[in-house]
């Protein structure tokens, strides 16, 4: 007969642990992390295509550890040698336009053709807030588990240079693990689509027909950045739409002086939804790169990308050296109240300040 007194709760004797617990497994995979993260370790893994060594180094990218930042210094220069051996393109284009499945759609298409894609992104703002690559993967369904693709969220921050660096030195680490085609997408909402442009080899624009952004767009300023315009979502009742609006940009892409590269932009439709107009997107790039690199202008652009990103480099150290200066973290505060009590004017507290270093 049962105990009546006896506790639901109460324990019955179970099959005895085995020899290996999870404590030991876990000792052993951290043992094993702690290894692969040597930097010789590191560059030999990402030079042969090993997706966790790459992603762990870009970790120690994105670290604000000064121990990290020194070996990923030393990772990227020993992978130097074997980047910029890709084609980087540049996407843009205001948050509702499609561009998480445009660029699954495109990704997919790229890899079909034996391409090795990496889809980076150029976020300066709170991921959570302005929906960045972060929520994008979760959406990209088949590019994430194709083999021939990686997708690497973008650390969020409040500086736009600091993210842009991080993202030209994440673009050296992917090329040197093997992907031959860099997609970096920008939230375009702001400057980002200046940082994006300014380290991508063509630059594709995203638009909607009928959302009433057209002439905005133009005024904004971004059309002059752009290689080629895709009006997206051109399918089923909006195909009529998509045309008129394809006649309205081809009309404003004339009326800009021909690019230094001698290259004319064209404007394209496609529907990331169905697939359609992606492969015309691609023969678009192709066209570009074959007349760029027959007139030297591809190289040119690099090197130019290069010297405009050492200078900004210099200005960000030289910024963060100054605001992390214990002297001038004191000083500046004194400074900002004189200003509160109007004994001073902000041209004066600065020459003050600089005069300090």
């Amino acid at each position: 007969m049962a105990n009546k007194n006896k506790s639901a709760l109460s324990e019955t004797e179970g099959v005895s642990s085995p020899e290996m617990t999870n404590a030991d497994a876990i000792s052993k995979i951290k043992a094993k992390r702690k290894l692969q993260r040597t930097t010789q370790d590191l560059v030999k893994a990402i030079l042969k295509g090993d997706i966790t060594a790459l992603s762990q180094a870009i970790t120690l990218v994105e670290s604000k550890n000064p121990k990290h930042t020194e070996q990923a210094n030393s990772i990227i220069k020993a992978c130097l040698p074997q980047a910029n051996n890709s084609v980087r393109i540049g996407i843009t284009g205001v948050p509702g336009v499609g561009k998480s499945t445009f660029i699954e759609a495109f990704g997919m298409h790229l890899t079909a053709l034996n391409k090795k894609v990496a889809v980076l992104a150029v976020d300066p703002s709170s991921s959570i807030t302005k929906g960045s690559i972060l929520g994008d993967k979760t959406r990209m369904e088949d590019l994430v588990k194709n083999k021939n693709a990686y997708i690497r969220p973008s650390a969020s921050g409040t500086s736009l240079g600091g993210v842009a660096r991080k993202t030209r030195e994440t673009i050296i680490l992917c090329e040197a693990a093997g992907f031959d085609t860099i997609i970096i997408e920008t939230v375009g909402v702001g400057q980002s689509e200046t940082a994006v442009h300014s380290m991508v080899d063509f630059f594709l624009l995203l638009k909607l027909a009928g959302a009433g952004d057209e002439l905005q767009g133009i005024k904004r300023g971004i059309i002059e950045m752009a290689d080629a315009i895709a009006i997206n979502k051109a399918d089923g009742d909006n195909v009529k739409r998509a045309k008129l609006a394809k006649v309205e940009f081809n009309r404003a892409l004339h009326m800009y002086p021909l690019k230094d590269s001698n290259w004319q932009p064209k404007v394209t439709l496609c529907s990331a939804l169905t697939y359609q107009g992606i492969d015309a997107i691609w023969d678009v790039i192709t066209d570009y790169l074959t007349l760029t690199k027959q007139n030297h202008y591809f190289s040119f652009k690099r090197t130019e990308q290069n010297k405009f990103w050492l200078l900004q480099t210099i200005e960000e150290q030289l910024k963060s050296a100054f605001f992390n200066n214990p002297e001038i973290k004191t000083e500046l505060n004194k400074q900002l109240d004189l200003i509160e009590n109007n004994q001073t004017t902000p041209f004066a507290a600065a020459d003050y300040l600089l005069g300090l270093v």
